[in-house]
């Protein structure tokens, strides 16, 4: 099957001409296999669409216009109200996802000590030290003050889960530059949540030149060094 090893970007399928030759064409939406409604995403125009292979189908089928080029994957679910976001709750964004970034790698370095694999062995050495620590504010609904007055206390605590999704998240390529792309994952989970997720990104990018650096990512999160 010639396009056995042939590689084809999200929104285009494998076609093999008469003469056997592969190329990537553009993967026809109607086509795409039916989805659960859980499976269903949120374009950047505000359309629900039956999943991502009919999404970055309809935007190659658009490719080399303005409606291509301005469509992304906006969240994951179907499209919904998300409330704009406000000063004051963009403000408070960096407290809440700080402490949820730690308490991911908790929950990873508990699942660790049954069954490895959720963290290398030099994360694991790093994480250690958080889990073990018995300042560290367990996992909860806690307020805004607490989570603030924890932040000054612990400060140490926090810096390693900020950098850890960081390099999560920095993976093509790896160049300590996250670029829209490798955001999406992470903030397309994130929205129907956490409605400040995008401006809190777009207000990272402190030079505006659509790339957020490892010291932009730190500098909002509060991270000194």
């Amino acid at each position: 099957d010639p396009c056995r090893n042939f590689h084809c970007k999200r929104g285009k399928v494998c076609h093999v001409d008469k003469q056997g030759k592969p190329s990537c064409i553009c993967q026809d939406p109607a086509a795409c296999p039916s989805t659960k409604d859980y499976e269903h995403v949120c374009g950047t125009d505000n359309k629900t669409y039956d999943g991502t292979c009919q999404l970055f189908g309809t935007k190659c089928q658009l490719e080399g216009t303005k409606m291509g080029r301005q469509l992304h994957l906006d969240y994951m679910g179907s499209c919904k109200y998300i409330p704009h976001c406000t000063d004051y709750e963009v403000d408070q964004f960096p407290l809440r996802m700080r402490d949820w970034l730690k308490n991911i790698l908790m929950q990873y370095y508990k699942r660790d000590l049954d069954t490895s694999g959720f963290l290398t062995e030099k994360q694991r050495s790093k994480v250690k030290k958080i889990y073990q620590n018995n300042k560290r504010l367990v996992a909860g609904n806690h307020a805004v003050e607490l989570l603030l007055h924890d932040f000054e206390k612990n400060y140490h605590i926090y810096v390693y889960p900020v950098h850890w999704q960081f390099h999560q998240l920095d993976q093509h390529p790896v160049d300590r530059l996250l670029t829209h792309s490798e955001l999406a994952p992470l903030r397309a989970s994130l929205v129907p949540m956490e409605h400040c997720i995008t401006r809190f990104f777009q207000e990272c990018d402190g030079d505006q030149d659509k790339l957020i650096a490892l010291k932009e990512w730190c500098h909002c999160f509060g991270i000194k060094e």
